[in-house]
């Protein structure tokens, strides 16, 4: 009879129900993997790894019962033994093309993730190198600014220089005037009083000196701060 055939300790009806079973769990193992997927793309390596272990061993299956299904004596069993067995073996074909499309689908979605991760590297360098580049300005502001300060500082020390030379120089005059009064009222000698007039202009070198002194060191400290 058709359900005495054994194999491997194991009839022909018994192998059929073992296989039934198991596309009953392939079935819903592939249904859960796909709602994890509908429900945010998350993934199930060990239920994905159960599901394809599962079809192969239901294929293994088919392959026993093809060739026990030849052995039934009554050809009406023979008959139906074959499309109860191309039925399974076809249901897990399709079981396994599912699962394959599912495989592509999470490689697929793997590596977008692996490319956005990428672009978000490169996108952080760049926002790194204008940060880099904001600060290198904002550095070079404040030397802008510091060197306007110290540029401003000399051209104020510079002018009180030149004030006081001014003040030094009106009080050179008074003196100058009051002497040349003095000794005009004693009546000294004409050579005294070109000598108090040698006196004077080596004064006003001295003065003229100090103002263009001053006026280098002004011009230097601009173009050194620059």
């Amino acid at each position: 009879m058709a359900m005495s055939v054994e194999i491997g300790g194991g009839t022909l009806s018994e192998i059929y129900q073992s296989a039934k079973k198991l596309l009953l769990r392939t079935r819903d193992g592939l249904e859960k993997l796909e709602r994890l997927e509908n429900a945010g793309g998350i993934d199930s390596p060990d239920l994905s790894t159960s599901v394809k272990r599962d079809i192969s061993q239901i294929q293994s299956f088919c392959a026993e019962m093809d060739r026990l299904w030849r052995s039934v004596g009554a050809k009406s069993q023979r008959d139906l033994w074959k499309r109860k067995v191309e039925q399974i073996a076809e249901e897990a074909q399709s079981l396994k093309e599912s699962l394959d499309k599912y495989n592509l689908r999470n490689q697929k979605r793997a590596q977008e993730a692996r490319e956005r991760a990428e672009l978000l590297g490169r996108a952080n360098g760049e926002g790194a190198h204008v940060l880099r580049i904001f600060d290198d300005e904002a550095q070079a502001r404040a030397s802008v600014r510091s060197s306007s300060r110290m540029l401003e500082e000399a051209s104020a020390t510079g002018e009180s220089i030149l004030r006081k030379y001014a003040e030094q120089r009106d009080w050179l005059k008074s003196a100058q005037r009051k002497g040349l009064d003095v000794l005009n009222t004693v009546g000294l000698s004409n050579s005294v009083l070109k000598l108090i007039e040698r006196r004077n202009r080596v004064d006003q070198s001295i003065k003229y000196a100090g103002m263009i002194l001053t006026v280098v060191i002004v011009v230097y400290l601009i173009w050194r701060w620059r």
